[in-house]
C-alpha cells in the first residue's frame, strides 16, 4: 500500500512539473469556444493561453481597429488583458491601456508589436512573466513612441521611449523599481532592446 501511494505521489509530481509552464497562441475558434470577445472593449487582436503554477491564464491583446482599409489598419487605443476562468466568468489579473497622444507630428496609430511580445518563465521560477511591447507611429510614418512592459508577480515595471531627430526629444526611461527585478529578467529585455534596435533601426536611447 505504501508503494502504491509513493507512485501515485510520484506520478503527479512529474505530472506537475511538466504542466507546470506552458503558452500557445489561441486561434480564432479557440477564442470563440472560450467566449473571450466578450472581455475587452475592443475586438481581440491575437490572444495566448499560458499555464504556470498560478494557474492558467488567457493574454488578450486588443486592438480597436478604428479605420480599417485594404491597405492598413489603424487604432486609437489599445488594451492588453491578462485573465483567468473563475467558476464560468473571467478573473482579470491585470490590464494595460494606452491611446494616441497629441504629438507634433500627429500620432496615427498604436499597435501591439507581437513579434516582440513573450509568455515566458524568465527566471525559472515556475511562472511566466509576460512582456508587451507596443508602439505608435505618426503621420509621417515614423515610429514615435515604444513601450516595453515586463509583468512580474502581477505588478507591471515599463521601460517608455521616444523617439526624435532631435537629442531635447528623445528619450528612454525605466521605472524606478527597475532594479527590483530578478538579474534574469532585466538581462533578457535588456537583450530585446538591442534586437529592437538592430531590427527596427531605432535609437531607444536619452538624448
Amino acid at each position: 500500500m505504501k508503494n502504491y501511494i509513493l507512485v501515485l505521489l510520484l506520478s503527479y509530481s512529474t505530472f506537475g512539473i511538466a504542466q507546470k509552464v506552458s503558452s500557445y497562441r489561441l486561434t480564432k475558434e479557440d477564442i470563440i469556444q472560450k467566449e473571450l470577445d466578450g472581455v475587452s472593449d475592443f475586438p481581440i487582436y491575437k490572444a495566448f493561453e499560458y499555464q504556470d503554477k498560478g494557474g492558467v491564464y488567457e493574454l488578450l491583446l486588443c486592438e480597436n481597429q478604428k479605420n480599417i482599409s485594404k491597405k492598413d489598419t489603424l487604432n486609437t487605443k489599445i488594451q492588453a488583458i491578462s485573465t483567468m476562468n473563475d467558476h464560468g466568468g473571467f478573473l482579470e489579473k491585470w490590464r494595460i491601456n494606452d491611446v494616441l497622444e497629441s504629438t507634433e507630428p500627429k500620432e496615427t496609430n498604436i499597435w501591439f508589436w507581437t513579434k516582440y511580445c513573450s509568455t515566458k518563465d524568465l527566471d525559472a521560477d515556475g511562472y511566466i512573466e509576460p512582456i508587451i511591447v507596443y508602439g505608435t507611429r505618426n503621420e509621417n510614418d515614423e515610429i514615435k513612441r515604444v513601450k516595453i512592459i515586463t509583468v512580474y508577480k502581477n505588478k507591471k515595471y515599463v521601460i517608455r521611449a521616444v523617439e526624435c531627430d532631435l537629442d531635447y526629444c528623445r528619450s528612454f526611461k525605466k521605472d524606478q523599481n527597475w532594479n527590483t527585478l530578478p538579474q534574469k529578467i532585466k538581462s533578457y529585455v535588456d537583450q530585446l532592446v538591442v534586437k529592437i534596435r538592430k531590427e527596427q533601426g531605432l535609437l531607444l536611447k536619452d538624448g
